[in-house]
């Protein structure tokens, strides 16, 4: 070959190669560019982010996915922004994205809706109350679609943008920018912004929280969620003791009230304190971040076991002076008050429903509104307290002397035990335990052998001191059933169960699932959120779901929060969450399409069918 022939060769290959790219680049048919309405954010203000799409003349992209549908053979790609990292304070909402046009093509036999010409997608973006003035907390923000004209389509495309926002002072002047963004859609960001998403087993609403009605409408659903605290596994076996105690003082209706008005102002106590400390303590998000600590759920477990020791009456002799501060008399009002305390402490590692969501949003609010819904949760909680307390008829009944009040407390007893169990062995596995590996669950075999005792000791003893055949028959079954139900949940709780989850570690791992066309199911979970094990056996474990989660075109994967688990837990606040149970489903373009913390079978089976599908 020629002199001539190698310098025209290397020449054309350094024109393909470096200069028709920049051609390429220069003349790519999208671009986008993000904005805020003012030069800075108020403290705990939800505010829009405007991300500004720019679609070249004679082009369209595919809308998003929820305005979208196949065509035919044709799949549309949709456009789809995402957060790709938030700094600590900022909390986003899902898009918004405009209504999309209706497109004629022919590959498409019954068209498409696109986006075409300027293109606005608008972030309701939170700014916690908590983050200090001056700061500039950022975002990473990216944007896929795929660009096509009336005859053919480009290769999908992604967009990554970065943004920040400078956090204003008390009194700081903010200056609007960029009004001719904002204002044609500033009622709709807004209200999006401020809307609180509620959620049982399907039954979806949202509160508008922006209003006096609003915030009032959502006072009243958190303090029902509050409520509803009481009936979690969490809180049932400090209520038999509230009962037995009130029991005693039901003859003096004065005495019978003021107990009750002791434990309750116990429990709205403590979520005042928690909701001050979300409020003001920078780093403190969640009802349930006390329970991450290996001490603090070790030291609870220890409490328990300390007053589940009054139940067998071993405070009738005298026992070293710093025991008894921790199992006061609860027939008086300090005892009762601690009683309430703790009964508001077990409550946190559970999430009753409609609670979480509340608490989530008010986490993000000024101070004033978070103590009011923690407030509200409180009073809830309470409330039961409050009315067996008013009306002692209701705890009259139960025997205060003699073999069979023994016999209550002494079954009361072990179950408190193996409650204190509970907690001392999940604070030990959080110790021993190394993220993203599972945590041992061992110490179920401890727990269930104090509840098989407590089975046992019922059905013994009821056949000693029962003089009515039906109490006998009642009180054995009841005991026999507690036994085998025992044995049979230490076996069931030990095994790992029939989902071969994948242990979450990054979130590349939801973005490989996305690139290999695959749905995702997300399950955020801990060793000590008996609602998340209650879930996760009762519909996770269902047969029909283990069938649909063996698909090859579905990713399991479980978020542990045990232990140290600082990627876990940042992956549960981009989630727009700060309690656990929570499930999340992703389709198989990586779109979520379904984030529950109650959920049926049935809703599940249909959601993952409709992931698997798009």
């Amino acid at each position: 070959m020629s002199n001539f022939s190698c310098k025209l060769l290397l020449a054309a290959f350094f024109f393909l190669t470096g200069f028709l790219p920049q051609i390429a680049a220069a003349s790519e048919p999208v671009s986008a560019a993000t904005y805020w309405p003012a030069d800075r954010a108020k403290l705990g203000e939800t505010i829009p982010l405007a991300v500004a799409v720019e679609i070249a003349e004679g082009f369209h992209i595919n809308a998003d996915a929820g305005q979208i549908s196949p065509s035919g053979k044709f799949n549309p790609y949709p456009a789809k922004l995402t957060v790709s990292k938030a700094d600590q304070g900022l909390h986003c909402d899902a898009p918004i994205y405009p209504s999309a046009q209706l497109f004629k093509a022919p590959y498409a036999k019954d068209g498409l809706m696109t986006f075409t010409g300027k293109t606005v997608i608008y972030l309701p973006v939170n700014v916690a109350a908590k983050l200090s003035p001056g700061t500039m907390p950022g975002l990473e923000l990216e944007l896929e679609y795929q660009a096509c004209t009336d005859s053919q389509c480009l290769l999908p495309q992604k967009i990554p943008l970065k943004t920040s926002i400078t956090v204003a002072g008390a009194d700081e002047k903010i200056r609007s920018v960029h009004q001719e963004l904002f204002a044609k859609n500033q009622r709709q960001t807004t209200a999006s912004g401020n809307g609180v998403k509620f959620g049982l087993f399907g039954w979806k609403f949202s509160i508008n929280g922006s209003s006096w009605a609003g915030i009032s409408l959502l006072l009243g659903t958190a303090a029902f969620g509050g409520m509803l605290l009481n009936f979690t596994p969490c809180v049932l076996p400090l209520i038999p003791i509230k009962i037995i105690s009130l029991s005693y003082a039901a003859k003096n209706r004065r005495q019978c009230l003021l107990l009750g008005a002791a434990m309750s102002l116990g429990v709205l106590a403590f979520w005042l304190a928690l909701g001050g400390m979300i409020a003001l303590v920078s780093g403190f998000s969640s009802t349930n971040q006390l329970f991450q600590y290996p001490a603090f759920t070790i030291g609870v477990g220890l409490i328990i076991g300390i007053m589940s020791l009054g139940m067998f009456d071993f405070f009738s002799v005298r026992l070293p002076e710093w025991l008894y501060l921790l199992h006061p008399e609860q027939d008086t009002l300090h005892g009762s008050f601690g009683l309430g305390v703790l009964a508001a402490v077990l409550s946190t590692p559970c999430t009753a429903p409609f609670m979480g969501a509340a608490a989530a949003w008010a986490a993000a609010q000024p101070p004033a509104a978070t103590l009011s819904v923690f407030a509200a949760i409180g009073s809830g909680m309470a409330l039961p307290y409050l009315a067996l307390s008013a009306a002692p008829h209701l705890v009259r009944k139960m025997p205060r002397t003699g073999p069979a009040s023994a016999l209550i407390k002494q079954v009361m007893g072990l179950l408190m035990l193996a409650a204190a169990t509970y907690f001392i062995g999940i604070g030990t596995a959080m110790l021993l335990a190394s993220p993203p590996n599972p945590p041992s669950r061992l110490y179920w075999w401890p727990v269930m052998s104090f509840s098989l005792v407590a089975g046992g000791w019922l059905a013994w003893r009821t056949r000693q001191i029962a003089s009515s055949k039906l109490l006998k028959f009642f009180f054995v079954g009841a005991g026999g059933m507690m036994m085998v139900m025992s044995l049979c949940s230490a076996v069931h709780l030990t095994d790992r169960g029939p989902i071969n989850w994948i242990y979450y570690h990054t979130p590349e791992q939801v973005k490989k699932a996305a690139a290999e066309g695959k749905a995702v199911i997300m399950l955020f979970t801990a060793e000590w959120c008996l609602n998340c094990k209650a879930l996760e056996q009762g519909v996770l474990e269902n047969q029909e779901i283990v069938r649909l989660l063996s698909q090859k075109e579905i990713v399991p994967i479980k978020v542990d929060i045990t232990g140290s688990n600082p990627a876990g837990r940042e992956m549960l606040r981009q989630a727009g969450s700060l309690s656990i149970p929570l499930l999340i489903v992703f389709s198989r373009t990586g779109e979520q399409v379904y984030k529950s913390d109650f959920y049926t079978t049935d809703e599940l089976s249909a959601v993952l069918n409709k992931a698997v599908a798009k």
